[in-house]
């Protein structure tokens, strides 16, 4: 295991652990078949000790029209009206005696660059215990509209250099990567492909080398389209609407297992 990757539970370990791997492997096996085999591999014990900090890290999808003057923890106008918010407030719900700090720092329209320019004020600073990152979708979709112009290897370098910075500098937090996302509905159309999916394999690519867990996110969407249409669950096929940031936040409780 690499020296970045010290203090982490591997997910052989934690798969390999008792009670606290059958609790979470009892959530991944509620999921929907496509995404219970992803949970089981991407599951690590995250359990939160009393005090711990909890951190939300992206784009607008995390960021959900947040108030950034309000900067402290557990404030809902900070946490905005998206699956931060839901996770807060169920995890806080969950934990009434822990203390826990739950902070939102997602920002309209990042890439990975933007989240490498502000990652000590907004993340190194804030001293995680828990750091969750959704973030790739403006990394195509700028490029698409011709203000950017990232490849999907910047894509993978970049992340995985922010990771790794982010190992070293805070020995023992614990990552969970999301996974990228978008419904074919609204502002997608086949220009978005097959990059997008070469980029999703990307994300997964670098949480698999750093052994971190991975929120299947498109495969999640992609069972919840079968029943409905993909408007429902994000109008412009990008930002989720009420119910998609709601399955959002269900399916990451499921997978980290808390």
């Amino acid at each position: 295991m690499p020296k970045s990757n010290q203090g982490l539970v591997t997910r052989r370990m934690f798969i390999q652990s008792t009670v606290a791997a059958g609790g979470a492997l009892a959530a991944a096996a509620a999921l929907p078949p496509s995404q219970a085999a992803a949970a089981e591999k991407t599951t690590q014990n995250t359990q939160l000790p009393p005090g711990s900090v909890v951190l939300f890290q992206g784009d607008s999808i995390t960021d959900a029209s947040r108030d950034r003057k309000s900067s402290g923890p557990n404030d809902p106008s900070g946490l905005g009206r998206g699956y931060p918010c839901l996770l807060a407030g169920a995890l806080l719900a969950d934990h009434p005696k822990d203390q826990l700090k739950v902070y939102n720092r997602g920002i309209s329209g990042n890439k990975v660059p933007d989240l490498a320019k502000r990652w000590q004020e907004d993340a190194v600073a804030l001293k995680p215990d828990l750091l969750s990152i959704l973030i790739g979708v403006n990394d195509i979709w700028h490029k698409l509209s011709g203000g950017y112009n990232g490849t999907v290897e910047d894509y993978q370098q970049g992340y995985r250099a922010l990771l790794e910075r982010t190992l070293k500098e805070l020995p023992g937090v614990r990552i969970v990567v999301c996974e990228p996302f978008v419904l074919r509905c609204g502002a997608v159309n086949d220009r978005w492909f097959p990059e997008f999916d070469q980029r999703r394999a990307a994300a997964r690519r670098v949480a698999d080398e750093l052994g971190l867990p991975l929120v299947p996110f498109q495969p999640m969407f992609d069972e919840a389209t079968k029943d409905v249409p993909p408007q429902y669950w994000a109008g412009d096929g990008v930002h989720p609407t009420l119910a998609g940031h709601s399955l959002m936040a269900k399916t990451w409780r499921k997978v980290v297992g808390i």
